[in-house]
């Protein structure tokens, strides 16, 4: 273990292939090691030692737990390892995608996803829920107004309005709508409503953020950015400092657009929005 200077790791749910070399790059070993296994193999590297790994789920709490151990814990973007494969798209496997991330990290200009922390994730987790319950909302009016429609029910597209309109709908004796169906689409309100107040309270969550943390509110204080934007791209980056200037970070979130140029000819495609690692 001594003799081993850098370290590929594709992580999973239940194995972790490892794929070590030595300073002159040559192959120490290649092997699956079970997750509860993992850090204690870690733990007899060299002080140091690089292990690197791609950005993905739990990818950022194994880089905790190696730069406790005093390693040289790195995160690469996935489609950044891709092209280190030395197998291609069709040879793809946990050991060669190990030895494609060991190869990566040894590339003198790789760029690394800075490890986010506990704190980070977890305001990014308030996001995240934000998010789904923003769907979901959208599939329960949906769900609703197909309901509504199926009794010749029609009404305009804002939730606001139908909101107004659907309590009259339920109580009015006259249309179609059946018991049953009175006491489906009465169920269904309730569950937006529930939606509705786990949306407050993660947007009561975000607003603390930006009120505690300068980062956050000095984002906020910029044209044309609230209080989630702030929220959300505070937690996401982290140390702003790790970009040179505004058009570096517009870059790495992915506000720049796709090239496919060649010999002087420009082809530009749409924005990658890349940045969320």
């Amino acid at each position: 273990m001594s003799e081993i200077t850098r370290v590929g790791v594709d992580l999973a749910k239940s194995v972790i292939q490892v794929h070590a070399v030595d300073g002159s790059g040559t192959l120490v070993t290649n092997r699956q090691l079970g997750r509860d296994k993992f850090l204690s193999w870690c733990a007899q590297l060299p002080a140091g030692c690089t292990v690197a790994m791609e950005g993905c789920g739990g990818a950022h709490h194994w880089a905790r737990k190696l730069t406790a151990l005093g390693l040289n814990a790195k995160v690469i973007a996935a489609h950044l390892v891709a092209p280190y494969r030395l197998q291609g798209k069709r040879g793809k496997n946990d050991a060669n995608d190990a030895a494609a991330v060991c190869e990566a990290a040894s590339r003198p200009n790789m760029r690394f996803v800075p490890v986010k922390t506990t704190v980070q994730q977890g305001l990014l987790c308030v996001h995240r829920l934000r998010e789904g319950l923003k769907e979901e909302r959208t599939a329960c009016i949906n769900r609703i107004r197909g309901m509504l429609t199926e009794f010749g029910l029609v009404v305009s597209k804002s939730p606001d309005k139908l909101r107004e309109k659907l309590s009259e709908m339920l109580e009015d004796a006259g249309n179609d709508l059946s018991g049953v169906a009175r006491l489906v689409i009465d169920e269904a309100y309730g569950h937006w409503k529930e939606i509705e107040e786990r949306i407050k309270w993660c947007d009561l969550r975000i607003h603390a953020h930006v009120k505690n943390d300068a980062q956050a509110k000095a984002a906020k204080d910029l044209t044309g950015v609230g209080p989630v934007t702030a929220s959300a791209v505070v937690a996401t980056v982290g140390d702003f400092k790790q970009f040179k200037n505004g058009a570096q970070f517009g870059a790495w979130l992915g506000l720049t657009p796709r090239q496919n140029s060649s010999g002087g000819k420009n082809s530009l495609g749409r924005i990658t929005k890349r940045g969320d690692m």
